[in-house]
């Protein structure tokens, strides 16, 4: 369930790119404007994000969860019917509100439902979801608005009525973690969070890290278009690609995080992306650029799950908040990555000026992860008080 909620929610986030020009001359507004329906969603889910986490942290994550799924339902299923700009722009700001209540409660849950040695499993799973939308949500869009514009809403909103019936059905009781004592009020539970300097500096990293990955993401289509004559379809079909090697990765790489340990995989997965992305603008031909992009995907998929475990391990009674600033974190570097990939892909030659942003925002969230202690190894638990007397320990 957690792949399946995560992957209608990111899917919806992409679905109307394909869609622009056809919406444009539809409300008959300009392309420039017409981008505006691609960011409501991100708007609003960024925004009441920052307010969703600390309020759900307090409430019963099931209930919090089904609220805002069939919001989140309704709202995209309005989009279908909207009959102007003003009343689209408005629906995809509330679709994006009501996700904000979706995602903090899955990525919260996992280490409470979930035994020990199968969270790192069950989040790759979940990031599968969410990692295979951001792929894949624009050639869905684009294949099901060659039926109609009206028809990729109507379709999401159906697959997220059938995901609640699910939900309502399979979903536990998830109550809050708070104790007594602990900070309330969303000015409280941030202030209580960002006391960690340690967190703090996880944040930041994850920011520059996401506005490098998906300022490559967003213009790999442009690029295989630009550059090697690929239609629509056919990029579709890369992308597509592109996100099977990030989903295996994300389900099947527990096993190697777990031999070789998150600090070590870390380094692998910083390593890895500067490498194929220094790398892929040189590419000879089409089939070695898709190679070199597949291989970088595949590790995208493995550096997930390890991002999410991170944060959510610097707390408990919070891990809604966090989960809402680490999405806010995505939206907001994809927003910054999107704006500079653009100026980048028509300034500098082939798809060397976009991969080189990347590379210089990893080296900097590497070096930046690095200072907050991230690549190295836990401490080992230390011997309870009296083991080196040889006295017995009594734990009541």
């Amino acid at each position: 369930m957690s792949f399946a909620t995560m992957f209608v929610i990111g899917t919806d986030t992409f679905l109307v790119a394909p869609m622009l020009p056809t919406l444009a001359a539809e409300f008959d507004v300009s392309t420039s404007v017409s981008g505006w329906m691609v960011s409501a969603y991100a708007l609003g889910f960024a925004l009441f994000a920052l307010v969703a986490g600390p309020l759900s942290d307090g409430r019963d994550r099931r209930g919090v969860l089904l609220l805002g799924f069939a919001g989140f339902a309704a709202a995209t299923a309005l989009c279908g019917v909207a009959q102007g700009l003003w009343t689209m722009l408005l629906f995809r700001f509330l679709a994006g509100m009501f996700a904000a209540l979706v995602t903090p409660q899955i990525w919260a849950s996992i280490p409470v439902l979930v035994a020990p040695e199968s969270i790192m499993k069950t989040m790759g799973i979940a990031g599968a979801g969410m990692s295979i939308s951001q792929v894949v949500g624009v050639p869905i869009g684009g294949w099901l608005a060659a039926v109609s514009w009206h028809t990729p809403f109507f379709v999401v909103a159906g697959l997220s009525v059938i995901a609640w019936l699910l939900l309502w059905r399979v979903f536990p009781s998830v109550p809050s973690a708070r104790t007594q004592g602990a900070a309330t009020g969303i000015l409280g539970t941030y202030a209580e969070l960002f006391r960690s300097a340690t967190f703090t500096w996880y944040l930041v990293a994850y920011f520059i890290y996401q506005m490098g990955v998906f300022e490559t993401i967003s213009f790999i289509g442009s690029w295989l278009d630009k550059d090697f004559g690929l239609g629509v379809s056919a990029v579709g079909a890369a992308m597509m690609a592109l996100g099977t090697g990030m989903a295996i990765t994300s389900v099947f790489g527990s096993r190697l995080i777990s031999r070789i340990g998150e600090h070590r995989t870390l380094a692998v997965v910083f390593t890895g992306l500067i490498v194929i992305y220094t790398a892929v603008p040189f590419a000879p031909n089409l089939g070695l650029a898709i190679a070199g992009l597949a291989a970088g995907s595949a590790v995208l998929g493995l550096g997930y799950p390890i991002f999410m475990a991170m944060l959510l391990s610097r707390t408990t009674a919070a891990r809604g908040t966090v989960s809402s600033l680490s999405t806010t974190a995505l939206y907001a570097g994809t927003t910054v990555g999107g704006l500079a990939g653009g100026v980048l892909l028509t300034e500098f030659d082939g798809f060397k000026g976009v991969a080189g942003f990347t590379v210089l925002a990893l080296i900097i969230s590497a070096a930046v992860f690095g200072g907050a202690g991230a690549f190295k190894a836990p401490k080992p638990a230390q011997a309870p008080q009296g083991a080196q007397t040889g006295t017995e320990t009594t734990v009541s």
